[in-house]
């Protein structure tokens, strides 16, 4: 682990939190299987493209988001390296460009809480590498991209 991401700080930290009424072993499922993930992953109206997904602890994920922007077409390239995997509890990542030394590369965790009525709550946290980084992921709508990501999570679970 970076020296930066050895103390966990508020101040550099993004949170969202979704409630599922999906039992928490189906939604660990759609982030461990490749093909899901490219069906449910990403913001409304973006795509994924796999080019490598070896979903694992030490695992990497390549992808492509895709989707109109600025008026466009654009393909965003991305990186995420699996760093630690709980079977339906957490997952911990670093996430950033598919640049491996990206200098704004940011640790993502995911729990996976079942609730007594069978609903899982998950909670997603972003530690991002400074305070200025995660003001600037705010400033671009990382919010509300993330909450859409959830929400896409939700549909594909539903459906």
């Amino acid at each position: 682990m970076e020296p930066i991401f050895e103390t966990w700080s508020p101040d550099r930290e993004i949170v969202l939190v979704k409630v599922l009424k999906h039992p928490r072993q189906k939604v660990f499922a759609a982030w461990m299987d490749p093909q899901a993930l490219a069906q449910w992953y990403g913001p409304a109206g973006f795509s994924i493209e796999n080019h490598e997904a070896d979903i694992r602890e030490g695992g990497v994920w390549r992808f492509n988001m895709v989707g109109e922007f600025d008026g466009r077409q654009q393909r965003f390239p991305s990186l995420m390296r699996f760093l630690k995997i709980v079977p339906n509890e957490l997952i911990v990542v670093d996430y950033g460009t598919a640049e491996p030394d990206d200098p704004d590369r940011f640790y993502m965790t995911i729990t996976f809480d079942e609730q007594a009525d069978g609903k899982t709550v998950l909670t997603l946290r972003q530690l991002h590498p400074s305070r200025e980084r995660r003001q600037a992921v705010i400033d671009f709508g990382a919010v509300e991209y993330g909450l859409q990501t959830l929400d896409s999570l939700a549909a594909w679970l539903d459906g």
